[in-house]
């Protein structure tokens, strides 16, 4: 009989760190964790953004950052929004909110600076 995996529950601060791993797996660039836990009105615990070049990669890290939350946790976000036009997929796991976006979308939506509140905490990007 096959051996049945169970959900995993882990804390936000540890489902942003696999978030993380899954865009490093990618080669995402610029990656920013924003810990919201101190900010009135969130809704939210962590934001983490990051970039790619193409309409091609942050597809791939999307899926990335969703196969790495799968086999560790045995959970799949809440929703995913966005792998159609591919320039911003936000990936919402209820307590970490995902987006990977391409470069000049960020540039445009200037996420960090509606947010800035928060924690910041930058991952070099040859950090693997």
């Amino acid at each position: 009989m096959a051996e049945v995996k169970l959900k995993k529950e882990i804390s936000s601060q540890e489902l942003s760190q696999l978030v993380v791993k899954g865009m490093q797996e990618r080669k995402a660039t610029n990656i920013i964790v924003m810990d919201l836990r101190k900010v009135k009105n969130a809704f939210t615990d962590f934001f983490v953004v990051c970039s790619g070049n193409s309409d091609t990669q942050i597809d791939a890290i999307s899926e990335s950052v969703d196969k790495e939350v799968w086999e560790a946790t045995r959970s799949h976000p809440k929703s995913m929004e966005g792998k159609a036009n591919r320039e911003w997929i936000l990936v919402d796991y209820y307590d970490v909110i995902v987006h990977v976006f391409k470069k000049d979308k960020r540039e445009f939506y200037k996420l960090e600076e509606l947010w800035g509140d928060a924690e910041f905490t930058y991952i070099d990007d040859d950090a693997v």
